[in-house]
């Protein structure tokens, strides 16, 4: 970034206009920059579902207009749509409701489907003829430069909680910054590249995991039972014993604590808790990288709850689906203390007889996995006990086998959490560039 450009960037923070920028509605943008009325721009789509069209959309903030069944797994439309209005492909749809992380709602471009149907609630519209460049817009309202014009009339409905109170009137009424069309193409143009780098990691991850997958089912499953070498070493599951569960782990006493009666900066003693299990945390729960939250200092005067070890596992007992057993096994604990939480399970293995990560990978693998599904219990919320637990088999190699087949697998993971990592880095990069681009505080003309 050039000095001018941060010079640029301070001057704007400040409030101070910088030479060449004027002051607009919607902030401080460049002199050249036009604004406009929404419905200059763009024109209400009102066709109503008279096809019977079954594809009912619902917005997602990586997706877009999505199929209601990919995104919740389950369709909350009512039986009669006849009502919903008809989206064609490049057709855009603004929902009215926060409830979904969006503090001023969402606003989304239909690309995947040509063809589907949206809530009466919906604003629907489609791109005028004056609007040449209508990619320009989508990345605009991705970027929440129209946030600040809906906060200026809309309310809280106060019978629909949850539904911004706007008008169609005023929705249309609001204002864009309106650049020169070679802009808005050079800027659209710049952001879709960056979006194609986003897209091809995700890929990547995606094909990653799913090698992950395959090797998991390769190295621990009941298949694949002719010996392999695997760094040297040789694999041979029918040779593998399986002893039961209360044979070869013990049960560690838990606390009972609520997310409530934690502290994410501060704090002695470190509690996991079921929720971050099932989602926050991957197999291995490695105390260096991963953060754990601490116990509140008047919450940690309590006994008989055992401190966790290297090689301790924790297993969350309740989940909303059949993830319910999921867990994660302790390393690199160090001297922190750490002790597992409400809905947990946590237990030690017995010394010696399995290598570090082992039992991380073997548990949450369906070689193990498969067995709990049978024993889970409920219907709203899925829980499993200590008793079925402790009947379950766990597959105990030799310690050179358990070792050369937990290295591949972590070296896999450590793989996926580099482009993870990476991944996250380009979001970061598309943010900034948005926020730069779509601004004017840099130009690109």
């Amino acid at each position: 970034m050039t000095p001018e450009i941060e010079k640029r960037i301070k001057a704007v923070q400040a409030g101070r206009v910088p030479a060449g920028y004027k002051k607009s509605k919607i902030g401080i943008v460049p002199k050249d920059w036009g604004e406009v009325r929404f419905h200059d721009m763009f024109s209400r789509v009102v066709r109503k579902n008279k096809e019977g069209n079954t594809n009912v959309l619902t917005i997602s903030a990586q997706y877009g207009l999505i199929n209601q069944n990919e995104f919740f797994n389950k369709t909350v439309a009512s039986d009669d749509k006849s009502n919903y209005y008809l989206m064609k492909k490049g057709e855009f749809a603004y929902n009215k409701s926060y409830s979904n992380g969006y503090p001023f709602g969402a606003l989304k471009r239909l690309d995947f489907y040509d063809k589907g149907i949206v809530s009466p609630l919906y604003i629907c519209f489609a791109a005028s003829e004056n609007n040449q460049c209508p990619d320009f817009y989508v990345h605009y309202f991705e970027a929440g430069l129209m946030n600040k014009e809906i906060q200026a009339f809309a309310q809280e409905g106060a019978r629909n909680h949850g539904l911004l109170n706007i008008s169609v009137d005023d929705f249309f009424n609001s204002n864009l910054l309106n650049p020169p069309l070679s802009e808005q193409k050079k800027i659209a143009e710049i952001l879709a590249t960056q979006d194609r780098v986003i897209e091809l990691k995700e890929k990547l991850i995606a094909e990653k995991q799913s090698q992950k997958k395959y090797l998991m089912s390769m190295l621990l499953g009941d298949d694949f039972k002719k010996p392999f070498k695997l760094n040297g070493v040789i694999i041979d599951k029918k040779k593998w014993e399986k002893k039961q569960f209360e044979r070869v782990l013990t049960f560690l006493r838990n606390n009972t604590f609520s997310r409530a009666d934690m502290d994410d900066s501060q704090g002695q003693i470190k509690n996991v808790h079921y929720g971050d299990i099932l989602v926050k945390y991957g197999t291995i729960l490695d105390c260096d990288k991963d953060v754990i939250p601490f116990l509140k200092k008047e919450k940690q005067n309590y006994s008989n709850i055992a401190y966790l070890e290297d090689g301790d596992i924790i297993i969350a007992d309740t989940a909303e689906d059949e993830t319910c057993g999921k867990m994660v096994e302790i390393i690199h604990k160090k001297n922190n203390l750490i002790v597992a939480g409400l809905h947990t399970i946590a237990c030690r293995p017995a010394n010696k007889l399995f290598a570090s990560k082992w039992l991380g990978y073997y548990m949450n693998s369906p070689a193990y996995h498969n067995q709990l599904i049978p024993l889970i219990t409920g219907i709203k919320v899925s829980s499993i006990s200590k008793s079925v637990i402790s009947e379950t088999n766990i597959a105990i190699p030799t310690l050179p086998e358990q070792k050369a087949i937990a290295d591949v697998l972590s070296a896999a993971d450590e793989e996926i959490s580099l482009l993870q990592k990476g991944l996250e880095e380009e979001k970061l990069k598309k943010k900034s560039l948005m926020q730069l681009l779509l601004t004017g505080l840099v130009r690109v003309a």
